[in-house]
């Protein structure tokens, strides 16, 4: 394991760099179109509800690998260019963010009615209120699946390596077709994405407590 990793330091490093910057861009986009559609779902408008429904359904039940393959083959042949990492992340982005949205839609339906109701009689906009008073409380309440969610974008993020993306799964394929040390080189991998997991997780953790 030491051997494989401080020979190949620099493609691991890479790889490593590759799934971190995939992550992070497809975490803060989920998270902002997740909620997005979460509230969406929530508002008194059908027609918004609707659309919400559709993109939630259409996402959540297609496979992950469909939805970045779609990205891969079909954009760049009948719209653009697009490379393995960009299709990758952008598949990971939209297959979350359907997670993300009913996580969040069930904390907006947990929170209290009479807290909106209370916030419009004091003169706030539906906006305002949903901004200021009713949102704050539905994270509060939705910290640890939305941390599990967030674990398993990083896990699914190996999507990239099926696409040349350059990710810290492509480089470990890679180096275990050249080497032929399998077990060492994927446990090599395993230990960088325990990297990445673990100290979110521990987060979270300490999150849901301080808020508690």
């Amino acid at each position: 394991m030491i051997q494989v990793l401080t020979n190949n330091w620099s493609t691991l490093l890479t790889g490593f760099g590759n799934t971190l910057l995939a992550s992070v861009i497809a975490l803060f986009f989920s998270l902002l179109i997740g909620s997005g559609f979460a509230i969406m779902e929530t508002v008194p408008s059908k027609t918004a509800r609707v659309f919400a429904h559709i993109y939630i359904e259409i996402f959540r039940n297609i496979p992950l690998l469909v939805i970045t393959m779609f990205f891969y083959v079909v954009i760049p042949q009948y719209v653009a260019p697009m490379s393995g990492f960009a299709a990758g992340t952008i598949g990971l982005t939209l297959y979350t963010s359907s997670f993300i949205a009913e996580t969040v839609r069930a904390g907006i339906q947990s929170v209290d009615p009479g807290q909106m109701e209370g916030a419009r009689s004091n003169g706030m906009t539906y906006w305002q209120a949903m901004r200021h008073i009713v949102l704050p409380q539905a994270f509060r309440l939705v910290i640890p699946p939305l941390g599990n969610q967030f674990i398993n974008l990083i896990k699914n993020s190996s999507v990239l390596a099926f696409v040349a993306g350059f990710d810290l799964m492509y480089q470990g394929d890679a180096l275990a077709s050249a080497t032929f040390d399998t077990f060492n080189t994927y446990l090599v991998v395993g230990v960088f994405y325990l990297i990445l997991t673990l100290p979110l997780s521990y987060y979270m953790r300490y999150l849901e407590k301080k808020l508690a």
